[in-house]
């Protein structure tokens, strides 16, 4: 299999589980394993083609977004979004920032990952089962407070096989947000997180953006991009009816799987 084709596959699995919670680390880690893609660019391209799948994100509710860049000062509501955005970006930015390069090298590991899926199945039937009474039903009406509670949750994901989405989402109705209103709100978390997270990662590996990387870099992006907006829409279909206890025993059968095999 070339590495095109290998970048193409990852790209899908890169949009089709970034913003569901079951992890698009995890999956990346392992079917880059599992096609053998080039070790020496994998972790700089996994960051980079998640890049694809926020601006999905950035497309798909544009004019939500590009709304609230031009009126934050004007529009309450607007400005409310850029404030609560900012609030839940600065607690994982700061602690990605200062362990990054310590993650990168001991934890993207299929075992660390397994473990992680089935821990992290485990918490969202927890929160499925004891969430408290809905508080906040639209993403336009979430408070600085619940912001900051999204952000300290989002932390948890910069463990690989944790979920970036599956902590935004869980943490989100674990302190009294609908499953849409937290759903809506780890999109737009996402936008800030990951764009400094890419930027950063391309920065600290530019070394290794040589001619015949940025092909791989570029189909993965774009696949990425595509797979990714029609899960996002689907994504919002889903949660006004189901619970996301689905999500959790795919997390612990495969976690579980995945031990048996790397243990």
């Amino acid at each position: 299999m070339s590495d095109l084709l290998k970048a193409a596959l990852l790209g899908l699995v890169e949009g089709a589980t970034e913003f569901i919670p079951v992890s698009s680390t995890g999956h990346l880690i392992i079917a880059g394993r599992w096609l053998a893609f080039r070790e020496d660019i994998a972790a700089t391209f996994e960051i980079f083609i998640q890049l694809g799948a926020i601006l999905a994100i950035v497309w798909l509710y544009r004019s939500k977004v590009f709304g609230a860049i031009r009126h934050w000062r004007t529009d309450p509501v607007a400005g409310r979004l850029i404030v609560n955005l900012a609030i839940a970006f600065v607690p994982a930015a700061a602690v990605g920032f200062v362990i990054h390069d310590w993650i990168k090298a001991y934890l993207f590991s299929p075992v660390t990952v397994a473990g992680a899926l089935v821990v992290g199945g485990v918490g969202i039937l927890a929160v499925e089962r004891y969430r408290p009474a809905v508080r906040t039903g639209d993403v336009d009406a979430v408070t600085w407070r619940s912001a900051l509670g999204v952000g300290l949750a989002q932390i948890l994901s910069l463990f690989p096989g944790v979920s970036r989405s599956g902590a935004t989402i869980m943490g989100g109705m674990a302190i009294g947000l609908s499953r849409k209103a937290a759903t809506e709100f780890s999109f737009f978390v996402a936008i800030p997180i990951m764009f400094a997270a890419t930027g950063f990662e391309l920065v600290s590996s530019r070394n290794l953006l040589a001619p015949g990387v940025v092909p791989l870099l570029a189909v993965g992006f774009v696949t990425s991009f595509l797979s990714a907006a029609l899960v996002v829409k689907a994504l919002v279909r889903f949660v006004s009816d189901h619970s996301f206890v689905v999500f959790a025993w795919y997390r612990v059968v495969v976690g579980a799987l995945l031990l048996i095999r790397y243990l």
